[in-house]
């Protein structure tokens, strides 16, 4: 008989930072092309990257992501030093880069990662400038999410 082949995944998201919007106040969002070596490009396509704490540091004028987790493949980095929490460079603008560097320098905002994702055979990083929640917001968050919840299984009833 035929292996069968694991199914696709058929989105484009790789993966996100569910944290992230759990515990800051999006403001803006900001897309970003990343630096990648090969054998990070054949981990993402397996799904296997982890945005959990990860955050962009801007210095001498360029923007870094620090923090994403991407396991490497046995087979496809079996000749390579991998580093799987290496800081990547972000490929933005000059003006995008300056106005990043304005408000967390001097508003007090954060920038974090939110996701990745493909876009026309290429890698976006979806990043955001934060403001962190107080734990007020949070649980409000909360509630509203499982009032929602509950809203839905009462409609699928009736």
């Amino acid at each position: 008989m035929a292996k069968q082949k694991k199914a696709k995944n058929t989105s484009s998201t790789i993966c996100q930072n569910k944290r992230a919007r759990y515990e800051y106040h999006v403001e803006e969002k900001f897309e970003a092309g990343v630096v990648f070596a090969g054998w990070e490009i054949k981990s993402l396509r397996e799904g296997r990257a982890q945005l959990v704490d990860s955050y962009v540091v801007l210095k001498d004028g360029e923007a870094w992501l620090v923090g994403v987790n991407i396991t490497p493949l046995l087979q496809a980095s079996t000749h390579h030093v991998t580093e799987p929490r290496r800081d990547r460079k972000l490929l933005l603008h000059r003006r995008q880069i300056d106005k990043l560097s304005v408000e967390t320098e001097a508003k007090g905002y954060t920038c974090v990662a939110l996701s990745l994702y493909w876009k026309t055979g290429r890698v976006k990083c979806e990043i955001a400038l934060v403001k962190g929640k107080q734990q007020h917001d949070k649980r409000q968050t909360e509630k509203n999410r499982d009032w929602d919840r509950q809203k839905q299984r009462i409609m699928a009833t009736r």
